[in-house]
This record gives C-alpha cells, structure tokens and sequence, in this order.
C-alpha cells in the first residue's frame, strides 16, 4: 500500500461524536450548526479562498474557519455551546462569500446528548454537562480504510460489543494485518500515485464524516490519532 504518512507522532484527540447537522434554523447545543455557499471552483479554492464565520450570541463571539468541501462548495461548522439565538456573519476575500448574515436557535440537548468529553480532576473524564465518562475502548486503526462491506461487518461487531470508544486513524496506515490498497487517499494524486498535498480529496473526508456519524449512532466516542 502507497502509504500517505509515517506514523512517528501520535497525537490523539477526543471528538464528542455529536456531528454533523445542517444548516437550519435551530440546532441543538452541542451539536453542529453546518452552513453551506456555493463559491469559485477555478483555480486551487482550497489555497486561494480564505472564509471565516464570526459566531455570536448575547456573552461571547468566536471565530470560525470555513473549509472547501469542493465541487464549488465551501463549508462553515459551528457547535454552539449556550441555548438561546445566535447570529453569523461571514469573512471572505471573495466577494460571493462574505458577509454573509444569518440567525438560529440553539435549543437544550436532548438526553442522549451530554456535550464533548473533557478531562476531569486530572486524571478521569467527564461530559461537558457532568455526566462521568467511563471508557471502555478498542482500537481499530484502519477500519475505514477496508471497504464498505468490511466497514459494515466491522460496525455491526461493535453494535454487539460494550465499548463506547474506539481509538482510530484518520490516515491510511501499512502494517502487518493491512496491506489492502484504501479505496480513498486525502490528497489528490496524479498517475504515478503522487500526492498534491495542496488539494484534499473530498471524498475521503466525506468518508470519514460518514464513519464518524455511524459510531456516534452506535454511542461510542472516536478517539482519533491524527498523526
């Protein structure tokens, strides 16, 4: 397998899986607001556009960075952590994608929906609305990169198990038990398998959004290794 990475440095990140929802006129705390434009497809819109989002609500703002999510769409996400309304406006250097406004709601989580998980008193975890975050995990770093029917078998293996999180990699990975060719790369790649590392494929992300929402049907958190 061409494999895009080295794996030298592990960094791990905890993902509250509560993902992705699109653009609406309300969402959920903790969960994401996703908003939508059509922008420029010339050229490389993933280095030439800038996009941002001021997120702001009645205490506090944040600044947010939007993302090209290709074909001419460009994508901005937001967890919004307080309930009430918040409102947006759009940064860009292109004329198309800026200033932007809008307005939503964000409404109280339902029961299931207890916010990111955080480090407690040093040494344990927690969700963001106290709830105690026991672990039970197990580690499957290149599931995502097997193919649907491996992917399906490997979910519905873990619907029947007690683990509520499952340490993974966003990158293809070669090791022993993994020499299968993964059906998408991150980057775009020319004939000869070469990586232009300045051009994402969308696909693959899509992909992974994609597995990331199946695990949090299943209610196991994703404890990504990045690198």
């Amino acid at each position: 397998m061409k494999s895009v990475f080295h794996f030298l440095l592990i960094t791990v990140l905890f993902l509250s899986c509560n993902f992705i929802q699109k653009s609406d006129s309300s969402v959920e705390k903790w969960d994401v607001f996703e908003l939508q434009f059509n922008g420029p497809d010339s050229g490389n819109p993933f280095k030439d556009v800038t996009l941002t989002a001021i997120f702001s609500t009645s205490d506090r703002q944040k600044e947010v960075a939007g993302f090209y999510a290709g074909d001419g769409v460009f994508k901005i996400r937001f967890m919004p952590d307080k309930v009430g309304q918040w409102s947006y406006e759009t940064k860009s250097n292109v004329d198309k994608l800026h200033g932007r406004k809008g307005i939503f709601n964000c409404i109280p989580p339902l029961s299931t929906n207890h916010g990111p998980v955080q480090v407690f008193d040093t040494y344990h975890f927690k969700y963001t609305d106290g709830t105690p975050y026991k672990q039970v995990g197990t580690t499957c770093y290149a599931w995502i990169h097997q193919g649907d029917s491996l992917e399906q078998l490997t979910l519905e293996t873990l619907e029947k198990a007690p683990f509520n999180k499952l340490r993974m990699c966003i990158f293809p990975k070669d090791y022993s038990f993994n020499k299968n060719e993964p059906v998408y790369y991150p980057f775009e790649q020319d004939s000869l398998g070469n990586n232009d590392f300045t051009r994402f494929d969308p696909d693959f992300w899509d992909h992974l959004d994609r597995r990331l929402e199946d695990l949090l049907e299943l209610g196991i958190e994703a404890d990504l290794i990045l690198f």
